[in-house]
């Protein structure tokens, strides 16, 4: 009998490498997807679920609410860019908590703590090709081609009027017939900041940063006016004052 699980979460590029390696695995079935808990406890109400892939922070309720609301729970693994409600989910007896980007040999460790407590008889085997870093990525066409985008190679995006130019960490500018705004809508909001209306930053790539610019790539890019107080919100959360 195949686990029945369900996925809940606001991005969607988090959404669709969990779909995927969960068709990758036989013994798994995916049963729906979505993007809010208060959606999640509708289908959690109409259907059995085994297996929850739960993100945390979402708009309205959290994962974390979600499952505190929850009488009957199915088993949850956490899916989250942050690590610091790890505590908290272990004391809700959650089976993982899995930290994005979420490799696949991670993700397989992760349900094979779900066969050792429900199903022992099933283990799926960790090979080394399995256990390889499986790094997200986009498309985008760029002199005809579609070209893949691996996103932790993304340093900063930049608009330039009807172009967008992707500046990676090897020195490569990636030129596209696009507008900003649709680049931003398939990057996970954890890993980038929109610091700009023409520029959108990877949080991991700023060496350094003030309330009116950041540094990557010892390049300084201006902070908008307009987006100032949510970009360094977001900064001090990393930063020790």
């Amino acid at each position: 009998m195949k686990i029945k699980c369900l996925i809940v979460d606001d991005e969607d590029l988090a959404i669709d490498v969990i779909e995927e390696y969960i068709n990758r695995i036989d013994y798994l079935q995916l049963e729906g997807k979505c993007k809010s808990a208060v959606e999640a406890l509708s289908i959690l109400n109409s259907k059995q679920i085994d297996l929850l892939f739960l993100d945390i922070q979402m708009p309205g309720l959290t994962g974390i609410q979600l499952l505190r609301n929850l009488s009957n729970p199915p088993s949850v693994i956490f899916t989250t860019a942050y690590s610091e409600f790890a505590l908290e989910s272990y004391e809700l007896e959650a089976l993982d908590y899995l930290i994005k980007p979420i490799p696949f040999g991670r993700f397989i460790k992760a349900i094979n703590r779900y066969f050792k407590i429900n199903q022992p008889q099933f283990q799926i085997p960790e090979k080394k090709e399995e256990i390889s870093s499986e790094q997200p990525f986009i498309f985008v066409k760029s002199e005809k081609r579609m070209v893949k985008v691996f996103l932790h190679e993304i340093q900063y995006i930049e608009s330039l009027r009807n172009y967008v130019s992707i500046y990676m960490e090897n020195g490569q500018e990636i030129v596209t017939l696009n507008t900003i705004s649709n680049i931003e809508e398939k990057l996970p909001e954890s890993s980038f900041l929109r610091i700009h209306r023409s520029f959108i930053a990877s949080i991991n790539k700023i060496q350094s940063y003030t309330s009116s610019n950041i540094e990557i790539a010892n390049k300084l890019i201006p902070i908008g006016r307009n987006y100032k107080s949510m970009v360094i919100s977001v900064l001090e959360q990393k930063s020790i004052l």
